[in-house]
């Protein structure tokens, strides 16, 4: 409740105040609604009043009605700045929040996700709260202020209706922690849902969607991820429909006790007309402001229960323990693997197991394996963004945990395998490797031209201002090419090279299968460069094409998540081990035809 309160103070201090006020007065409008009608057919029936009396109380009823009617559209209004302004601040310190988990361990953690799904809806909830807390308020305020005018005419009657609240309250309460436990437990089934329907209207998905003709296959399962999610609402539905049917008849009861009580009262002369439209108001302020505290009471318990995922995720420490924040030098001696073992989880087998590997500054290493030998860990515990389960990744004998982490990354160049494509410009696209380069151009056709990308973005529509994405287009712009384009997957993989030579300070450069989708042509002429680039650089290289490894200064052979083998080229096919067989495999599929190919006249 405090993170709520806060974060409607830095958002909309005025506004929520504002929204209490309406809220409040919305609360008194209908007791002085009750009183005026009461003296104004208290006055009529009596016939002592002076018509000025009447008049003035009959002005004053009409305004009171004017209030009742014009408070809510103010309410709304104001409710609505609340909501969008307390929802920017919680989306601001939510994605702080996920910015602060340096490394990959939350994002790859199913529960983190659901949690920060129930997050981001969370986001809007604060203002929920607020209206639960000023709805709180108002219902006190009806219901106090109509049990005060009821107390008078009939005791007993006041006791009837307060007692009836409390089944209500406790049965409104069980279902705000049902409805509150129910969107983490269907988490899972919404999740897949979500992942089937992306897939459903993904172009990246549908040329083998399309010729596997998996289309029913991928609606039928995410339908039936919907059904099992609607099948657990509805059971709370049901439970819903039982108990609130059940307290709305109780209600229904002692309102019609009541009237019945009116009625014979007013029969037998006890009551006057005054009184009997007292009791009428009465009976229906009480348990409309028993409702409003009871609906608030439950609404701000449920959004309570489900906003404690937001402040789960704003709270949660780092993934990555910081134990130092040192600066980090100059790579000078080189970097170092020392009996490293790792696993994602208690429950996941080991991917590395005691790995020792020194990487010289300004060498080339390749790391070389199956699938699954850990080639890729290696990769992510040189970037930290996991630590070893056990064992230590040194930066020129400094444990990386003991150095800061950013520092740390301003120092690493890297193509990933998986390089992103981002919904940008061209010219932001190759930025995003060095945000310092964003506003000069000279760098970045600089980066492009030695990924040799430059023509391909320089002859966009609007050059490297051009949009590398369909996304944004509206309906207006079909078939208008300037609103933005798709590149190819070798231009793709161009680009994302360009990142890398834009960072050209690095101490380390990984390079993680960089030519990926290129042709024969492209492969050689980007290789080529990247010799020259990283000349002099620490470098570290993935590829399973292994004769773009062989001029590296050490080959790094692992299997199992152990190094099985480490040397030159030459002297790991001397060796003729694992490096051999696997160099072998892939040469034996060229040499067949080697023969066939004319020699290159002089």
């Amino acid at each position: 409740m405090r993170a709520g309160i806060r974060l409607v103070g830095r958002g909309a201090p005025v506004a929520a105040g504002g929204f209490g006020l309406v809220t409040l007065a919305a609360g008194a409008a209908p007791i002085a609604t009750a009183w005026l009608l009461k003296l104004v057919l208290d006055a009529v029936a009596a016939g002592g009043a002076s018509r000025a009396e009447v008049l003035w109380a009959g002005v004053g009823l009409g305004l009171a009605g004017l209030v009742t009617a014009v408070l809510p559209r103010v309410g709304d209004y104001l409710r609505a700045q609340v909501a969008r302004k307390v929802a920017l601040v919680a989306d601001d310190e939510l994605y702080q929040a996920v910015g602060r988990q340096v490394g990959l361990a939350r994002l790859e953690d199913p529960v983190f996700l659901d949690r920060l799904r129930l997050a981001q809806q969370a986001a809007a909830m604060p203002v929920q709260l607020v209206e639960a807390g000023f709805g709180l308020a108002r219902g006190v305020l009806l219901a106090v202020g109509f049990i005060g005018s009821l107390w008078p005419v009939s005791a007993q009657l006041t006791g009837l209706v307060l007692l009836s609240a409390g089944p209500v309250l406790l049965g409104e309460l069980a279902l705000a922690r049902r409805r509150a436990g129910v969107h983490l437990q269907i988490g899972p089934a919404e999740r897949r849902e979500l992942f089937y329907r992306g897939l459903l209207d993904s172009a990246e998905a549908a040329k083998e969607i399309r010729l596997f003709g998996l289309a029913g296959f991928l609606r039928e399962r995410m339908l039936g991820e919907r059904r099992a999610a609607d099948r657990t609402l509805r059971g709370t539905d049901r439970r819903e429909l039982a108990v609130q049917g059940g307290l709305a008849l109780l209600n229904a009861v002692v309102a019609g006790a009541g009237l019945l009580w009116a009625v014979r009262g007013a029969y037998a002369g006890q009551l006057s007309a005054g009184d009997v439209a007292m009791v009428i108001a009465a009976l229906a302020g009480v348990q409309s402001g028993v409702n409003a505290i009871v609906n608030a009471l439950a609404q701000g318990h449920e959004q309570l229960l489900l906003f404690d995922h937001l402040v789960a995720v704003t709270t949660a420490p780092p993934d990555l323990p910081q134990l130092g924040a040192g600066p980090v030098p100059p790579l000078r001696d080189g970097i170092e693997l020392r009996d490293v073992w790792f696993r994602y989880s208690d429950e996941h087998p080991w991917v590395l197991r005691g790995v020792d590997l020194h990487v010289p500054a300004g060498a080339a290493v390749g790391l070389v394996g199956l699938n699954g030998s850990g080639k890729s860990t290696i990769v992510k515990l040189l970037c930290r963004f996991y630590d070893p389960t056990r064992g230590a990744v040194l930066w020129d004998g400094v444990d990386v945990r003991e150095l800061d982490v950013a520092q740390l990354r301003r120092r690493i160049g890297a193509v990933f395998q998986d390089y992103m494509e981002y919904d940008l410009s061209a010219a932001e696209n190759i930025a995003v490797g060095d945000l310092t380069a964003l506003g000069d151009r000279e760098r970045l056709v600089a980066a492009a031209t030695r990924a040799g990308v430059h023509p391909v973005l320089d002859g966009l529509p609007h050059g490297y201002d051009t949009l590398l994405t369909r996304l944004f287009f509206g309906e207006s712009d079909q078939g208008d090419a300037t609103t933005g384009v798709r590149l190819s997957g070798g231009q793709w993989q161009r680009v994302a090279l360009a990142r890398a030579y834009l960072r050209g300070r690095h101490d380390l450069m990984i390079l993680d299968e960089p030519s990926a989708g290129l042709d024969a042509e492209a492969e050689a002429e980007v290789h080529q460069a990247l010799r020259a680039h990283r000349g002099g650089r620490t470098s570290v290289l993935v590829s399973h094409r292994l004769g773009t490894l062989r001029d590296a200064d050490m080959l790094v052979v692992l299997s199992d998540g152990r190094v099985a083998e480490q040397g030159t080229h030459r002297e790991l096919l001397a060796a003729d081990g694992v490096y051999a067989r696997l160099f072998r495999l892939q040469a034996d599929g060229y040499q067949d035809d080697a023969a066939l190919v004319p020699a290159e006249r002089p």
